[in-house]
């Protein structure tokens, strides 16, 4: 198991990533730097090979997809995942680290909207999306995460090995957010200095329809993790147009003792009942949310159990090695030193 891993998802990053991998193994001399390419054409990954990171490479196309396969592959104490563009400090990743490793957070979330971003960013409608972003997941999930769609981030070994990636684009960052929410993990906001792209560097985010993917994102993640207060919105928004179209039919009633509009008292009757339905259904998904709720507590108890023995096994491992070569350095004797290498 490694202590600190980092992980880079990369697309065509040729011109930027030797000095990424170079600055991160610098800024971590005891991280492995792992790149995980995802169908780069500039010859990203061999850059990267040659500048001493561990090169992977995952063939379906989008960032969620390089991340479900990174935090599968990959044991660590602690994860750090930045892009491959140069945007982010690697000087900032010893303070991540700490955050995890020293004081027990499961994410760490590097705040660019607190610093420097807005005036960095060139593309004023990413500033805007970052935003309405930002204060919607705030406002549903009552949070203070202060920067949703950072790349630069830090996970402790739990968080990643119980988050169910689902998302399959940019929309990842979104979605890992709101899990770390509800779960009730601990969460810091570590304000990072942001830079720009350098020139001749293209952004892979399309600004509207990924943008709107993350905003549908919001929404449906929102009905999933809070079920009730979904279909509560929908039962009050049916309850409030039946209320709107009856209304008259009532005040005819009571004026003349007779219904005259038959039709629009009987779709307010449909749309009462479809309110009702909605209310029950919000009632039933979030008793099952509770009990998933309950089965994921227990669920981490084992992982972190299991992450347990795991570290101890891995200190062992050094610890025997270490004496076995101290013992082969002392004695001379390669026989036994053959031997310490097939006991570990």
């Amino acid at each position: 198991m490694n202590e600190i891993a980092v992980l880079i998802p990369c697309y065509n990053e040729s011109k930027t990533i030797e000095k990424v991998v170079k600055q991160f193994k610098e800024a971590l001399p005891e991280a492995v730097i792992y790149v995980y390419d995802n169908n780069s054409t500039d010859g990203t990954a061999e850059i990267a090979k040659a500048a001493g990171a561990v090169v992977r490479y995952e063939y379906q196309q989008g960032k969620g997809n390089v991340i479900r396969r990174m935090f599968r592959e990959i044991d660590a104490k602690c994860y750090i995942m930045a892009d491959g563009d140069d945007t982010y400090p690697a000087d900032e990743a010893r303070k991540l680290c700490d955050a995890v490793l020293k004081r027990n957070a499961d994410m760490v979330v590097g705040d660019r909207l607190s610093s420097s971003y807005f005036e960095e960013n060139k593309r004023p409608f990413h500033n805007f999306g970052n935003t309405i972003v930002r204060g919607s997941v705030n406002k549903m999930f009552r949070s203070n995460i202060r920067d949703i769609m950072t790349g630069y981030r830090a996970f402790s070994y739990l968080f990643v090995k119980s988050f169910p990636v689902l998302s399959k684009g940019f929309e990842i960052e979104t979605e890992m957010t709101i899990h770390a929410i509800d779960k009730n993990m601990r969460v810091e906001n570590v304000i990072i200095q942001y830079r720009d792209r350098p020139e001749g560097s293209e952004s892979k985010l399309n600004t509207y329809s990924d943008g709107m993917k993350v905003l549908l994102t919001i929404v449906k993640l929102f009905k999933n993790y809070k079920p009730f207060a979904f279909f509560a919105w929908i039962t009050a928004l049916l309850f409030v147009i039946a209320t709107a179209f009856l209304v008259p039919v009532l005040l005819d009633y009571f004026d003349t003792g007779l219904v005259l509009r038959f039709p629009t008292l009987i779709v307010c009757g449909f749309v009462y009942l479809a309110a009702i339905q909605a209310f029950f259904t919000g009632l039933t998904l979030s008793t099952i949310k509770q009990k998933n709720m309950q089965d994921y507590e227990m669920n981490l108890m084992l992982l972190q159990d299991m992450y347990q023995r795991r570290c101890v096994e891995s200190e062992q491992y050094f610890t025997g090695r270490y004496e076995c070569e101290v013992h082969s350095f002392k004695s001379g004797n390669l026989q036994l030193e053959s031997i310490c290498e097939k006991v570990l």
